[in-house]
């Protein structure tokens, strides 16, 4: 093996200082990464107030859709159009009418990101296409883990983050009576649970 000359070792410092400071660059973004706080959207209803704290890093497409549907004002004035005691509350679809908002383009599927549907979780409805969630979701007022992918379809549902802030909101809306209304079979608030507000807090 040939031993460094002195003509060698100006380009071996000079790779171990690059190497140095991309690893430094690295560190330095994950640092950043870390300290960067979790984007928090607070919702302004009829029955009070609650937040939620999303997960950009575990569900990035999800939130990213999620956080430009608040920007947008689209969730102001929507209904929780489906609630279940013992299961869900789901909401951001339709208006206090039933009539549907315009969505933007559905998303890709993120259920197999290791967040679970437990009680507080906040997570996307779908169809029966796995890649069909645009603006709608629920937040499961007990643990759900038939919804767990890949329950209970063979995809599950994804759940993007979780309240933080107004649980005992979250209580109080699964306990209004319901019934048919609208275009709904059932399980519809008997008296409208309107968002007010959808606010991107951070």
């Amino acid at each position: 093996m040939k031993p460094f000359s002195h003509l060698d070792t100006p380009h071996f410092g000079r790779r171990a200082l690059l190497l140095a400071a991309a690893s430094l660059a690295t560190l330095g973004a994950a640092a950043a990464r870390a300290a960067t706080p979790a984007p928090r959207v607070r919702f302004s209803t009829n029955l009070g107030a609650f937040t939620v704290e999303l997960d950009p890093a575990k569900a990035p497409v999800t939130v990213e859709n999620f956080i430009a549907y608040v920007r947008a004002g689209h969730y102001d004035g929507t209904v929780f159009h489906r609630v279940i005691d013992g299961f869900m509350i789901q909401g951001g679809g339709y208006d206090a009418q039933y009539a549907q908002r315009p969505t933007r383009p559905p998303i890709q599927l993120e259920a197999n990101n290791g967040l679970k549907n437990q009680r507080g979780t906040i997570a996307m409805a779908r169809t029966a296409n796995p890649n069909s969630a645009t603006a709608q979701f629920f937040i499961n007022v007990v643990d759900n883990p038939n919804l767990d992918a890949p329950r209970p379809d063979g995809y599950g549902y994804a759940v993007f983050g979780r309240v933080v802030e107004g649980m005992d909101v979250i209580d109080r809306i699964r306990s209004v009576p319901t019934g048919p209304g609208g275009p709904f079979g059932r399980d519809v608030p008997r008296t409208p649970v309107v968002i007010q507000s959808a606010t991107l807090l951070n």
